[in-house]
This record gives C-alpha cells, sequence and structure tokens, in this order.
C-alpha cells in the first residue's frame, strides 16, 4: 500500500511538471473524519456516506490527492486539524462561533439542528396498574367527567320534570329531593352505557332519544381523547420537548455542540466517545433521552433503531454543518469553489436525496 501512495505521487508529480493537473495536485491531503451515519458509515473498512461522497466529489473536481483519516470523536477530529495532524475534516461539523475563532469552515455542507430521542418504541408499560391510576386522575380524565357531569344535569331535570308524575315513570317521588338523584342515575347511565330502564312519559322519551344519540358522540370523543393522552404518555415518557429534559440524564457525544446545549437546558448530559455508544445507553435504560443532530438521528431511529425508538418534538438550535479547516489553509478556497459548483450544477441535491431523501 506505501508503495502504491508512493507511485501515485511520482505520477502526480510528472503530471504537474507537464502543467496537465494544478500543482496543489501533487500533495497528499490528510482528511480527517469520523463514523456517523448517515453522514459518514463503514463497511469492512470502506468509507460512504453523505458527507464522503460530497469530498469526493470535491476532490474529483479539484484533482486534490487524499486519505481519509478516521478518529472515533469529534473533539479528536478537530484536534487532528488544529495541530495538524489532518488538512481538513469533514463529516457533522457543526460551524460555532466558538469554533469559527480556532478554524476555517467552508461553505455550509449541510442545515441541521438537534432533536432528541427517547426510547420505547414498541415499549410495554413497565407499571401497568401505576399507569391507569395515573391515566384516571389526569388532568385529561378530570377534565372530561366534568363536562359529563354538566351535560348530564340538563337531560335529568328534563326527565325529572315531565316523569315525576306518572305512575310507572322512573322516577318515584315528586319531589326535587331524592326525585333528582333517581333522574341524574338515569342520565349517567345512558351517557356510560346504556340505562336499564326508559321514561314513560312521550315527552321524556323524545329526551332520552335525543340524550343517547348525543351520548355516543360523547363516548367516541373521550376515548379518541383518552388514547391520544395514553399513547404521548407511553412514547414520550414526560419528554416532548427541550423545557422538559430538565432534571433529565441525556446522553450526548464528547465535545459535540449538543453537550453544550444540554447543559444549558438544566440537563445532567452523560458524555460518550461514540454514537454507538449514546444509543446503546438510551436502550439500556442508563438515560433518559439522547440529543444530537437532527438528521443522524432521524437516520438511526428510521433504520437500526425502527420500532425501538421515538423522535420527539421539532429540530432545535438550528446549525450548520462544514468543513473544517486550519486557519489560513491553502485548500479553503479551492474547496468553496467546487462546492459552489456542485450546488449549482446539481449534484448537491442528487447527493442529498440520495442520503436523505428529500432535494434541497
Amino acid at each position: 500500500m506505501k508503495l502504491f501512495r508512493k507511485l501515485v505521487l511520482v505520477f502526480c508529480l510528472a503530471l504537474v511538471s507537464s502543467g496537465i493537473v494544478p500543482a496543489h495536485a501533487a500533495t497528499e491531503v490528510r482528511v480527517a473524519t469520523r463514523v456517523l451515519p448517515p453522514m459518514v458509515m463503514s463497511q469492512d473498512g470502506a468509507l460512504s456516506g453523505f458527507s464522503i461522497e460530497l469530498w469526493n466529489e470535491i476532490a474529483r473536481r479539484t484533482n486534490i490527492v487524499f486519505k481519509y483519516e478516521v478518529y472515533p470523536d469529534v473533539r479528536s477530529l478537530l484536534e487532528s486539524v488544529q495541530t495538524g495532524k489532518a488538512d481538513l475534516g469533514i463529516a457533522a461539523i457543526s460551524i460555532t462561533a466558538a469554533r469559527e475563532e480556532v478554524f476555517n469552515f467552508s461553505q455550509p455542507i449541510l442545515n441541521s439542528g438537534l432533536q432528541i430521542l427517547i426510547g420505547g418504541g414498541n415499549a410495554a408499560a413497565e407499571n401497568p396498574l401505576g399507569d391507569l391510576l395515573s391515566l384516571l386522575f389526569s388532568r385529561t380524565s378530570v377534565m372530561w367527567l366534568s363536562i359529563a357531569f354538566l351535560l348530564a344535569l340538563g337531560p335529568a331535570h328534563l326527565v325529572w320534570l315531565v316523569e315525576r308524575r306518572h305512575p310507572e315513570g322512573i322516577i318515584p317521588t315528586t319531589r326535587y329531593f331524592p326525585g333528582i338523584f333517581y333522574a341524574f342515575y338515569w342520565a349517567a347511565a345512558t351517557l356510560t352505557t346504556q340505562a336499564d330502564t326508559a321514561p314513560r312519559q312521550w315527552l321524556a322519551r323524545v329526551v332520552a332519544i335525543f340524550w343517547m344519540f348525543s351520548s355516543i358522540v360523547f363516548v367516541a370523543l373521550y376515548t379518541a381523547q383518552l388514547t391520544a393522552t395514553l399513547t404521548v404518555k407511553q412514547i414520550n415518557a414526560g419528554i416532548g420537548g427541550p423545557e422538559d429534559l430538565a432534571g433529565k440524564r441525556v446522553a450526548v457525544t464528547k465535545g459535540s455542540t449538543a453537550a453544550k446545549v444540554v447543559g444549558g437546558l438544566r440537563a445532567e448530559a452523560v458524555e460518550f466517545s461514540k454514537i454507538d455508544e449514546v444509543y446503546q445507553a438510551l436502550h439500556d435504560k442508563s438515560v433518559d433521552a439522547v440529543v444530537f443532530d437532527s438528521p443522524v438521528l432521524m437516520h438511526y431511529a428510521a433504520n437500526e433503531g425502527k420500532g425501538r425508538v421515538t423522535l420527539v418534538g421539532p429540530p432545535f438550535g438550528k446549525e450548520d454543518y462544514g468543513i473544517v479547516f486550519p486557519q489560513g489553509s491553502k485548500w479553503l478556497s479551492v474547496t468553496n469553489v467546487a462546492l459552489l459548483r456542485i450546488k449549482e450544477d446539481g449534484t448537491y441535491q442528487r447527493l442529498h436525496e440520495k442520503w436523505f431523501g428529500v432535494a434541497k
């Protein structure tokens, strides 16, 4: 392999001396990256992914000879660029003000943002009795029971008023108390299931028919609302957005922008070196959630984590990915020109559609 690289360099030098290719093609550029699907993927030692294909296209257009050097996390990747071990870095590297003070960045290669991932896509409830009790005494249940009580008062009073004097009616007394209780029991029983008795007076029967139809609509709406509440509760585990992360254990990768954002949300940031370790911590339930770059989490939720994890809330903390260079790098200008041309001629859009399925 070393002999082959030397031959390539000799060949490039020959091309440079003949003027066929520009002089910068003779230098082997060290490109730092890290495995992070779908930006960078590794299979049997071969790299692929959105970032890899994008850089391959840039290098092809600029005749840059390069080799990839894989690092375990973004922190070590940035250190390699800063110390000169690598000439540039590409993966899922967010452009931030703090990093811009130390590095130079290319034109943005992808618009991104952070998102929240939680476990339990198809997981059963760990405490069914507790979930049932919390649901029965939830705000939703109390609200609907209050509405049912108020609604039942109307037909109960109408039935009491016209049924109380019927000799075979369901109201055995003409007095308001306890007559209204008999009427209210009938109204509540009709609302929830079906009353075992029916009014005898014809006007009361008209009220009963109207009330039975109203009950069907009410029960359908109540069931739908209760089902939705239970589903959201089981899936979200109380996490629906960044504001719900306070006090939670949240997995992030070391040196990532997510680690800083999570700290500002009053959550406990649990750092891991690799994204695979982050996912495993979520599956092991040693953390409550994961915060990371939206494209990466979306890819995982739709593939390896399908049915096991759920994305909650929209992306937040909007940011852009870029190719990182040491300050004053001679490769920055040629990279930007090639990147702009790739966007202008439609190549970028085709790559974006290939890896993310949406035109950009």
